[in-house]
């Protein structure tokens, strides 16, 4: 309820939510992905995943506090890590680049905003409270506390506060301010 103001109160929130639908199957399947049983597990994420259009892996480690706004076509893969109080829009996937074994999927911290659209991929970390922007295309890491926005996605910084940030290159940064007609 307080990530989405037209939820009106809790029992709506539970009832028709798919966000809330999806994240109850996903702990479910997750507990039988950590017990070995993996096909009831896929079975679990298959059904919330017709039933609400959000696809989340039973191996997905996910932290407290997720919030799917408008969900359909959320992909959350099976190495992936999500932190506490993150908050992802439709159509937006944490997904891996091949076929590799192993961790293959974003790791992304807490306080994260992940925008309509958006493609986080590999196994790359987005520190904690950072934003991607809509339809952005992440494919390597993103500092904590940034915005990173484009494709591939590039760290976005205001003029003023280009000066203090040491941590992000030149060449990955686009000025704000050219856009703002500053």
């Amino acid at each position: 309820m307080e990530n989405d103001p037209a939820a009106r109160n809790a029992l709506e929130v539970f009832l028709l939510y798919p966000c809330i639908h999806a994240l109850i199957w996903y702990r479910a399947a997750h507990y039988f992905y950590n017990h070995k049983m993996f096909f009831i597990a896929r079975l679990i994420s298959q059904t919330s995943r017709f039933f609400t259009g959000i696809e989340i892996h039973p191996g997905a480690k996910i932290g407290k506090g997720l919030f799917i706004d408008h969900g359909m076509g959320v992909v959350i893969g099976e190495t992936a890590e999500i932190g506490d109080d993150v908050v992802m829009y439709h159509g937006s996937t944490l997904g891996g680049t091949g076929k590799d074994k192993g961790k293959r999927h974003p790791t992304i911290g807490n306080n994260v905003m992940i925008g309509s659209g958006a493609k986080v991929l590999g196994p790359i970390t987005v520190g904690d409270g950072s934003k991607i922007g809509a339809n952005a295309v992440v494919l390597k890491n993103i500092p904590a506390n940034v915005t990173a926005v484009g494709i591939p996605a590039r760290v976005v910084v205001p003029k003023s506060k280009q000066q203090e940030s040491p941590i992000i290159k030149k060449e990955n940064v686009i000025n704000i301010n050219k856009f703002c007609g500053e």
